[in-house]
């Protein structure tokens, strides 16, 4: 997928951080569905389809954005940007394939590219493409979250590695797990009424929830560590191993479970 040509971007998108985040990780999203019709399958497919978005995306900061500096999931892989993002005022935080089991399993959607904005301290800015829905999600043009619509909370949990905690805080709260992929997707869920909630602890990454909080914060969704205390970005370790999203009416209900029973 060498000859994939993004295109110039929108010329609003070069002067406005949200829109330039949200064409990165729209025109990644483009690429990565033509490699999945490639023919390759599993890990094959995993691993082309990360490479290609990361080189994609990895080329477009450089020539767009190229006194900024880049946290991808490929640096500990051995890529690094330009710059040294712990000196640099202004670094994106970025994950070429969010879910790569899911994106491999055709015609699964829960999977998604991240793109978010770190600037002085703060996120700014941040995308999630889900291009299995043919929708971005960003922070100049916040999803509107629709008054929730189940009669029951309903928390999002890993497909393959729910923490043993949400299934108690379930029980206590009287919800319904929604096992799915991608941490994006999970946290977009909250924002599109499929789900209430996202509750994880156990092993994460900056690049896994920087953009999905961007954009969940921008549109109202409670978010913090498990413990209560905020989440903060571009840290010298990037192990970020748990967080909460959830609607703002749910944040002390989980909060207080996890205050009594913790999450072991």
């Amino acid at each position: 997928m060498n000859d994939f040509d993004p295109g110039p971007p929108p010329a609003d998108a070069l002067e406005n951080d949200h829109l330039f985040a949200a064409w990165t990780a729209t025109v990644a999203g483009t690429l990565l569905l033509e490699v999945r019709t490639s023919g390759l399958v599993g890990k094959e497919l995993r691993d082309a389809g990360d490479l290609a978005s990361h080189e994609l995306l990895m080329g477009l900061f450089a020539q767009y954005k190229p006194d900024d500096a880049v946290l991808s999931e490929e640096e500990h892989r051995g890529t690094v940007g330009a710059h040294d993002r712990l000196t640099t005022p202004r670094v994106w935080i970025i994950d070429p394939v969010d879910g790569t089991r899911e994106y491999s399993e055709p015609p699964r959607d829960d999977w998604a590219v991240h793109v978010a904005l770190w600037q002085e301290g703060a996120l700014v800015a941040g995308a999630v493409a889900q291009p299995g829905l043919g929708r971005t999600f960003h922070t100049g043009q916040p999803p509107v979250v629709p008054a929730r619509t189940a009669p029951r909370p309903r928390i999002a949990v890993s497909r393959t590695r729910p923490p043993a905690f949400v299934q108690a805080l379930a029980e206590e709260i009287g919800a319904d797990l929604v096992p799915m992929g991608s941490a994006g997707a999970k946290v977009i869920s909250v924002a599109r009424d499929v789900t209430d909630a996202y509750v994880h602890a156990g092993g994460q990454y900056e690049w896994d929830s920087a953009a999905p909080v961007a954009v969940a914060r921008a549109c109202g969704l409670f978010t913090s560590r498990v413990d209560g205390s905020e989440l903060v970005y571009n840290q010298p370790e990037v192990l970020l191993p748990d967080l909460i999203v959830c609607r703002p009416e749910l944040a002390e209900p989980i909060l207080a479970f996890i205050r009594s029973h913790g999450t072991d």
